[in-house]
């Protein structure tokens, strides 16, 4: 399958994001919103001072009296021609028309008759000097953010400050990371001809920061019925697997999914690295374990679903066993899929220059880890299947065609794990 039509394919397959939860904005981090963030208030709720100084009512000099901080009620509108310090963030009195700094202004003491205020500014205080109008950034009522939009810490932020303390959000996809092999070590150098698992630490904080919540990660040995029962069985929304994926003597793969009655949409991509990865789909059995973004169960109906939600087909996404190889089918059918679920758009792609031409394959889309620098972006060595060098110091992985690309041409960019 061509490769942008194996990463279409994956976005499909998640088909309707998952359901909606009611969550405290507090756990709703990482999650894609299911309904627009709606303003509960305007922002800022009330005429604000955005400096310290002192709000004043009409032109200068003024009678100096009172004060006002952060969090303080004005005890009375402002007459004209006086003035009240003020704190930035403190609401202003009506009646005020503006607010001088405190640095252009200095008070001339006048005894029992009260203090003056003079104006040092360059220009004088005009109205609305200074200060943070009602409304300015948003008015009650108004949406702030689309479905769809991932809740990052600044949208936290925006939530509370418009009065939102619980958010509407798709709940994230269940992920169960198998990592096939007999080779495969957890710790320690490689020895006796085995070797290091590079990849559970490698996928497990990159699915989870695509919007996944990881609900189990374990080596699998090279034997098909452990792996046709830890398909069947698993209870994940989508089971990611590494290695296996090809024609070799254990690469049991291929025979578990039939075993385990899936059916496969994606099989073998024109790509490279990466081509024998595979996208299928899994009878839904007892359907994926639904929970709340703490990991909570939600109601659940006899099989195994939420309460009220049809069963949905679970997926498997099967990945090379090498490194490069390994993020080439992340970055295809993993992270496409993953996304849909969750309820995140399809964003607009990223495109850059390149600073140096680079080769293709005759026939297939080639993946190649590239660092970007004044000039655009430039390839970077150790870019072999089973490198993961070249991945650590890129800045994504350039999109080159069959044929490839001269110096000077236009490349999409996808993002790479941690950047």
């Amino acid at each position: 399958m061509p490769w942008q039509s194996a990463r279409d394919s994956a976005r499909r397959a998640g088909g309707r994001p998952l359901e909606t939860l009611r969550v405290d904005a507090a756990q709703a981090l990482g999650h894609a919103l299911a309904e627009p963030l709606v303003a509960r208030t305007d922002l800022p709720p009330f005429d604000t001072a955005a400096m310290d100084g002192w709000a004043v009512a009409g032109p200068g000099p003024w009678r100096l009296h009172g004060g006002l901080l952060a969090g303080q009620s004005p005890s009375g509108p402002l007459p004209d021609g006086t003035a009240t310090r003020i704190a930035t963030g403190a609401p202003l009195p009506a009646g005020a028309t503006a607010v001088l700094r405190r640095e252009h202004g200095s008070v001339e003491q006048r005894g029992p008759g009260g203090d003056l205020l003079h104006d040092h500014a360059p220009r004088a205080a005009e109205p609305g000097r200074d200060v943070r109008p009602r409304g300015q950034e948003c008015r009650r009522g108004e949406p702030l953010l689309p479905a769809g939009a991932t809740v990052t810490p600044a949208v936290l932020g925006l939530a509370a400050a418009a009065g939102c303390d619980r958010l509407a959000v798709h709940r994230r996809p269940t992920v169960e990371l198998l990592l096939l092999g007999d080779e495969l070590l957890e710790s320690g150098p490689p020895r006796d001809g085995r070797v290091r698992d590079a990849l559970g630490p490698l996928l497990h904080p990159w699915l989870e920061g695509c919007g996944a919540r990881l609900v189990g990660r374990r080596l699998v040995r090279d034997d098909l019925a452990l792996l046709r029962d830890a398909l069947r069985h698993s209870s994940a929304d989508v089971v990611v697997t590494t290695g296996g994926t090809a024609a070799g003597p254990v690469d049991f793969l291929h025979e578990a999914l039939t075993q385990a009655g899936a059916r496969l949409l994606v099989d073998s991509v024109a790509v490279r690295p990466g081509h024998p990865m595979l996208l299928a789909e899994l009878p839904s059995g007892s359907g994926p374990a639904a929970a709340g973004p703490a990991g909570a169960p939600g109601p659940r109906s006899p099989a195994g679903q939420p309460a009220g939600t049809a069963p949905r087909l679970r997926h498997v996404v099967g990945l090379p066993g090498n490194p490069l190889a390994a993020v080439a089918g992340a970055v295809t059918l993993a992270v496409p899929l993953l996304r849909a679920l969750g309820g995140h758009p399809a964003g607009a792609a990223r495109r850059v220059l390149l600073a140096d031409g680079m080769p293709g394959h005759p026939r297939d889309t080639r993946l190649l880890p590239v660092r970007l620098s004044e000039g655009g972006a430039e390839p970077l060595a150790f870019d072999g299947p089973a490198m993961l060098r070249g991945l650590a110091l890129a800045d994504g992985l350039a999109v080159v065609p069959p044929g490839g690309l001269p110096a000077g041409a236009v490349v999409e960019l996808l993002e790479v794990p941690g950047r």
